[in-house]
Formats: structure tokens, C-alpha cells, sequence
């Protein structure tokens, strides 16, 4: 009777620890995208590509911004294991100012929040910057 019950215990034991090497991975291509300096207007959206290294089903439960400014779109159906997904993040770019910005992602991954970056300088073309108002007036004189 003790054997019977250490072995449907040692069984029992293997089954959580074979459930538990079943996980979901999120592996990005790239972290942080660097939209450079772009001009006011110009198209904000870019993409971050990643793969489920995993061997469980990624899903992607919540992508949110830091700010209104930015808006992120995740994928609405699972990643499978071995496949490529992306998230769209739409940046506006009608703001002219420096692009410092942070996406979350929450998944059921191993690592299951991930801090994604956006960086840049959004320019107004039709707009001179003091620095060059002084160096051609002082070119003036």
C-alpha cells in the first residue's frame, strides 16, 4: 500500500514538473525603435517584430502607452510556438518636441511584462530654432 502511494505521488510530482516547462517565450527583434529626427506630419507608425521562442501559445493580453500620444496595437489571436508576431505603435508626430516613450506589453510569457521604447525628434521644417536666428544674425553683421 506505501508503494502504491509513493508511486502515485512520484506520478503526480512528474506531471506538475512537465506541466511547468510548457511556457510561452516573447523574444523582440529590438527593444527601442529610433525614429531619428522626422518632420511634423511625417507618418508615426513603426513596428516591433517578435517570436514566441516558447513551446506554449503567446497571448498578448494588454499593450499600453505612457501616453495619449502614442497608441499601440497589439495581435488579437495567440502567437503559436516558432511564429512571428507584431504591435503596431502609432506615434503622433503633429507634436514638436523629443519622442520619449515607454509600451508595456503583458503576456502570459515567461517574462510576462516587457518595457518597449520609442525615441526621436519630431521638427517643424518651417520654423528656424534660436540657435540659427543668432548665427545668421551675428553672420549679418
Amino acid at each position: 500500500m506505501k508503494n502504491v502511494i509513493a508511486i502515485l505521488f512520484i506520478g503526480l510530482m512528474s506531471l506538475g514538473i512537465s506541466a511547468q516547462k510548457k511556457a510561452a517565450k516573447i523574444e523582440f527583434k529590438t527593444e527601442v525603435i529610433d525614429y531619428g529626427t522626422i518632420e511634423k506630419g511625417a507618418d508615426g507608425v513603426r513596428t516591433f517584430e517578435f517570436t514566441n521562442t516558447g513551446n506554449a501559445p503567446l497571448i498578448i493580453s494588454s499593450v499600453k502607452s505612457t501616453c495619449g500620444c502614442t497608441v499601440p496595437k497589439k495581435p488579437k489571436d495567440p502567437i503559436m510556438p516558432g511564429e512571428t508576431g507584431e504591435i503596431e505603435v502609432k506615434y503622433d508626430t503633429k507634436r514638436v518636441n523629443p519622442i520619449r516613450k515607454t509600451i508595456t506589453v503583458i503576456s502570459n510569457a515567461e517574462t510576462p511584462t516587457v518595457a518597449l521604447k520609442i525615441k526621436g525628434l519630431v521638427i517643424d521644417p518651417n520654423k528656424t530654432s534660436v540657435l540659427e536666428k543668432k548665427s545668421k544674425s551675428m553672420m549679418e553683421q
